[in-house]
């Protein structure tokens, strides 16, 4: 783990609540160039519209995302034309667990997980999938909820009886009072990678505060952005963020 957040490419966005997955995934694509120089085979499960594959794109990779809506999938295709990446943007319709059914195993140089395992029955069997999909050497970056921040927040706007809910539930969540099947903490995530072979090399806090916060000014905006970069890897406020990243990697046969 890291405390000087790398600088993200200059097409990636500057929102301050991505600017951390930013620039991990900056640094990655700068290794594997540094490495091969060969574009990167990139699947984005989950993918949505593709807020993170249009831009990954533009950076020349070669982006498939996995969604299961319809409607984010048209989204993503006019995205993808309108920044005229079409040619580098593969659209497919499918489950996170139908993936070993439309990616073969090793295909992807970086798998790309971000707010799905939430959501999913199992996300053993998911985190199994990504790790196959996953070329030797490769990354898989995940993105989930954090439970301890959903217990701050709720017990800081006075539903104290919500967050004691939170805090004890084996998954994190309030029975039949929530939208997420579960959250994650630090040490379940980094657990639930290890069991699936990979190795967990970065974990990185992802809204800290910006959650906690009203939307910024645009100068302001920058100052919570550099906040967010200098804090996410520090212990306690990693801990405390929205969500929580983490990088691993598949190792080498």
């Amino acid at each position: 783990m890291v405390d000087n957040m790398p600088k993200e490419s200059t097409k990636a966005p500057h929102h301050p609540r991505i600017a951390v997955v930013w620039s991990v995934l900056s640094a990655e694509i700068e290794r594997f160039a540094a490495g091969t120089g060969a574009t990167m085979r990139i699947l984005d499960v989950g993918g949505g519209s593709g807020g993170f594959a249009v831009p990954l794109a533009e950076l020349g990779h070669d982006v498939t995302v996995v969604e299961p809506s319809a409607n984010a999938l048209a989204s993503l295709r006019q995205r993808a034309a309108d920044a005229g990446v079409t040619d580098r943007v593969r659209a497919v319709q499918a489950d996170a667990d139908e993936l070993p059914e439309v990616a073969e195993p090793g295909s992807a140089d970086l798998v790309l997980c971000h707010s799905v395992l939430e959501m999913v029955d199992y996300p053993d069997t998911a985190l199994d999938a990504l790790a196959k999909v996953c070329a030797p050497g490769g990354a898989v970056s995940v993105l989930v909820a954090n439970r301890i921040a959903a217990v701050l927040a709720k017990a800081l706007s006075g539903q104290f009886a919500t967050a004691l809910d939170l805090l004890h539930h084996v998954d994190g969540v309030a029975e039949g009072r929530d939208t997420l099947k579960r959250r994650f903490e630090t040490a379940t995530l980094t657990a639930l990678v290890g069991g699936s072979g990979l190795v967990t090399e970065q974990v990185h806090g992802v809204g800290v505060v910006g959650d906690l916060v009203q939307a910024p000014e645009s100068a302001a905006a920058e100052s919570l952005r550099e906040f967010e970069l200098a804090t996410a890897s520090r212990v306690p406020f990693r801990d405390m963020a929205t969500s929580i990243h983490l990088l691993a990697r598949k190792p080498m046969r």
